[in-house]
């Protein structure tokens, strides 16, 4: 009896030993999407031809590298896909009733898990909560509360097992966001700080699912943007890696930069940072080998890619499946509403008056009966060609779903806000061989720069007030008003009614907070009135009723003194553009 128990114990040695020192690798992709802003299709709605990238050539390399890794790829997007191309206002706000396209297309390309953008709030909880309910993966953001509850308004996380292995994945939203948007559309919603969230998170996710991996989701760029009280930034991905030990990869957005970089956290650990950049034309690409001896992990090896697609395939079977959608959006966009006499374009915008900027100035001030009117390039190099106007030129003339504000303000606070706007966008100049505006080789690259060393969305100029801008004074004290535009006296000490976007009232930029000195808590206080449509719609409406338009330059305002300024415009001009 002695002797067979010791021959069948140490047969159950032989037998469990292997097993219990067997090593197996588990070989992971993860490919994320982020800002994608509606380019959906192969097709430009606004300019009426191809596009590059877009999700159709990324749902090709997609599934090809399916076909290699079956469910051990995860295919994620990082939010801001609910606006850009017209295809997102039509089901924004037009075709209201059916399934939102962006909820479509996630699913119909088997997205494992989705976080929101910052201009996926700016739809309003009518666009944004319908489409949270028809999205088939997990919608994420651990960081945006629900003020009834205390607890995220959507899951803070995902957990997925792929083969034995346990991958959570993190989400987060920038937090600024009080600093864009009206509370009306995140009413009932606050916004956490990124670093101590994803403290809390991570310990929970450690403590409780026993994660062999982490991933963040994080809707928030590299580092730097605005910052708020307590600590809040705008940009803080590189902060949380850092900071927050036990994430292994962080994918993040909202930049529109690309980015692959290690970071060495404080616990002496790399973590990988990837940033895709925007519109579908690259992917950010994870692979991930995960070595385990006798069942505990022993090894992770990680590597980051951020891949073109620009040259992949269009998936014809993805394109064939929206052709309905995208028929009727074609002949949304299609549709005529008046006729411009002449062209306009962005570029001009940089250098002085020009019919495009001047444009939307007169029609805000016409719409809003203001006195001074706030309005800056949305579109970097855009422009509407002389002839029939249609619902997509609509698109370039004013690029984003904003509202038309009215404020309250000082002639003072009126000048300080174009100080702080002229000192983003114009050098100070010590010769007549310097350039006129503030350029950056740097930032060629950057799709939200392009070239500049500030983001042109916020170059404000003004109409209803006749200024100049003397590029050799310092910082601050480059504006001068002159007069109203109707010849009366402007008074630094008079109460204006100001006509501007809702990104600007609401703070978007910091020209309202820095320039005019208006704190952001009194902001509000400053409104009196907001539209309940988005401000494109009623330029739209403007010129259906005018029919026939030709827009031209103001002339209220140019740079001095005019003997440098000319020149050196032109050679600015040269090197942005190429002209």
């Amino acid at each position: 009896m002695k002797k067979l128990l010791t021959t069948g114990i140490a047969a159950l040695c032989l037998t469990l030993t292997p097993a219990m020192g067997q090593t197996k690798t588990v070989k992971l992709r993860v490919v994320e999407t982020s800002d994608v802003h509606g380019h959906f299709f192969p097709y430009d709605f606004v300019e009426g031809e191809p596009l590059q990238g877009t999700l159709t050539r990324v749902n090709t390399y997609v599934n090809r590298l399916r076909s290699e890794y079956g469910d051990r790829l995860l295919l994620i997007d990082n939010g801001d896909i609910l606006q850009g191309q017209p295809t997102c206002y039509w089901s924004n706000y037009v075709a209201t009733s059916e399934e939102n396209i962006a909820a479509s297309v996630i699913n119909y390309m088997k997205y494992d898990a989705e976080t929101f953008g910052n201009h996926d709030v700016e739809t309003g909880h009518a666009v944004y909560d319908k489409w949270v309910r028809e999205v088939n993966c997990p919608m994420l953001g651990a960081n945006i509360i629900d003020k009834q509850t205390g607890k995220p308004y959507v899951a803070p996380y995902t957990v997925f097992v792929r083969d034995g292995v346990k991958i959570a994945v993190l989400g987060m939203l920038t937090p600024t966001i009080p600093c864009w948007l009206n509370e009306s559309l995140w009413r009932g919603l606050e916004f956490q700080e990124m670093v101590s969230c994803a403290r809390q998170w991570v310990k929970h996710i450690k403590e409780v699912e026993h994660a062999d991996l982490i991933i963040g989701l994080f809707h928030s760029g590299k580092a730097g943007g605005i910052s708020m009280e307590g600590g809040i930034e705008e940009d803080a991905s590189e902060r949380v890696a850092r900071e927050v030990p036990g994430f292994d990869i962080i994918f993040f957005g909202h930049d529109h930069m690309q980015h692959n970089d290690w970071v060495t956290n404080t616990a002496g650990e790399k973590v990988l940072m990837l940033d895709p950049s925007c519109w579908a034309l690259n992917v950010a690409d994870a692979t991930i080998e995960l070595t385990f001896k006798g069942g505990k992990l022993v090894k992770k090896d990680i590597k980051g890619d951020i891949v073109s697609v620009r040259d992949e395939q269009v998936d014809e079977q993805m394109v064939a499946h929206f052709e309905p959608q995208m028929q009727r959006i074609k002949d949304y966009v299609n549709q005529r509403i008046g006729h411009f006499e002449t062209t306009a374009r962005t570029r001009d915008c940089y250098f002085g008056n020009s019919a495009f900027t001047d444009f939307v100035h007169n029609l805000q001030l016409q719409i809003s009966k203001a006195d001074i009117s706030f309005n800056a390039p949305l579109s970097f190099d855009s422009k509407i060609e002389a002839g029939d106007i249609t619902v997509a030129d609509m698109f370039k003339l004013y690029r984003f779903e904003n509202q038309l504000y009215i404020l309250n303000m000082t002639g003072r606070e009126i000048r300080g806000h174009l100080e702080e706007s002229y000192d983003r966008w114009v050098n100070t100049m010590k010769s007549a061989d310097d350039h006129l505006l503030l350029l950056n080789d740097e930032s060629k690259g950057d799709q939200q720069r392009m070239g500049f060393r500030n983001y042109t969305f916020n170059f404000d100029s003004a109409a209803g007030i006749d200024y100049i801008v003397d590029v050799t004074k310092p910082d601050g004290q480059k504006v001068k008003i002159l007069q109203m535009s109707d010849g009366t006296a402007f008074d630094e000490n008079k109460t204006y009614k100001v006509v501007m976007n809702s990104y600007r009232a609401n703070g978007g930029g910091e020209l309202l907070t820095k320039g005019a000195g208006i704190r952001k808590k009194d902001i509000d206080s400053r409104i009196v009135y907001q539209s309940p449509l988005d401000l494109r719609y009623y330029l739209m409406e403007e010129i259906k009723r005018m029919g026939n338009v030709n827009p031209k330059a103001n002339s209220n305002w140019r740079f001095v003194p005019e003997e440098w300024t000319v020149d050196a415009g032109k050679r600015d001009r040269k090197l942005v553009f190429g002209e």
